[in-house]
């Protein structure tokens, strides 16, 4: 989830445009082989980036040979990000959680490109605009889910947590939480630490959760972002980094979770990287680290 004005979304605005990226990593990482998501590709073309779309259809950064490294580069950490949750949440059907709640689902396609255990509902929540877009492009699809999915229109911002109860969320059953590029600086810093212990007040024990995340944007980092978003307009993408992020002071996630009782790993993209047998995906050094988002997953006990 993205930042967005009060009239919902679109996809030709700053969101969109955002949305519309995590669905192009998705699709090169499908013809790199590292995850198969069928549905990627027709999301980013229903969108209507051209540049996006030109991306994906000349498989420009399936391979390393003329590409520019810094897309390269950010394409391959957020595949390696998206590979780790997807094998984080299968696990965590293995060892019998059968309910999951995406915060920010975005233009993601888990409920229908995954396997899931049988019982297991997943509870997509972002804005209902963008929930009925992406429902309706894949419902034309043919699309269908082995889980029992659930899209909750709320803002994240907001009263989200009555939206997701009543829909039949159960706070007495473990939970899965995934937060994938959400927290790091896409709320507001009062908001991202009222979901965080909204989201641990009705975690029953056995409940696992799962996000990247960025301390704030510093100078340096708002300079890498400036830098990044300023290649996409380049190419004709109408995007403001402003209009994403939020200024101010963020607490650091795998702090604030260990003191509301969860108990954290901390990792970085390198981390994740070698630990899926994928050291090669990430080729920057410790500059680089320093303005990538690192990765932290919970369990409460």
């Amino acid at each position: 989830m993205a930042r967005a004005d009060e009239n919902g979304w679109d996809p030709a605005s700053s969101e969109g445009v955002n949305a519309a990226f995590g669905a192009v990593v998705r699709a090169v990482a499908t013809n790199k082989g590292l995850i198969d998501d069928p549905f990627a590709e027709p999301l980013v073309r229903a969108v209507g980036a051209e540049y996006f779309i030109r991306v994906v259809g000349d498989d420009l950064f399936s391979a390393d040979d003329g590409a520019d490294p810094v897309m390269t580069g950010l394409i391959d950490v957020l595949a390696a990000y998206t590979r780790f949750v997807d094998e984080f949440l299968a696990d965590a059907g293995r060892a019998g959680i059968r309910q999951v709640v995406l915060l920010g689902s975005g233009l993601d396609t888990r409920p229908y490109r995954l396997w899931w255990a049988p019982g297991t509902t997943v509870y997509e929540i972002d804005r209902p605009q963008l929930l009925d877009f992406k429902s309706e492009l894949l419902r034309g699809l043919g699309a269908g889910v082995a889980a029992n999915r659930c899209a909750v229109g709320a803002d994240l911002r907001l009263d989200w947590l009555a939206a997701l109860r009543r829909v039949g969320f159960d706070a007495a059953q473990p939970t899965v939480w995934v937060a994938e590029q959400l927290l790091v600086g896409y709320l507001p810093p009062d908001a991202q630490n009222r979901l965080l212990q909204e989201a641990t007040s009705v975690s029953a024990p056995g409940s696992r959760f799962a996000a990247d995340h960025m301390p704030t944007w510093t100078p340096m980092h708002v300079e890498a972002g400036r830098a990044f978003v300023d290649r996409w307009r380049s190419h004709g993408l109408d995007i403001d980094l402003a209009s994403l992020t939020y200024p101010g002071e963020y607490r650091y996630v795998p702090e604030d979770l260990a003191s509301q009782g969860w108990r954290t790993v901390e990792r970085n993209v390198a981390d994740v990287c070698a630990g899926m047998g994928l050291p090669e995906l990430w080729r920057g050094g410790p500059d680089g680290l320093a303005v990538v988002p690192g990765f932290v997953t919970a369990a409460r006990t």
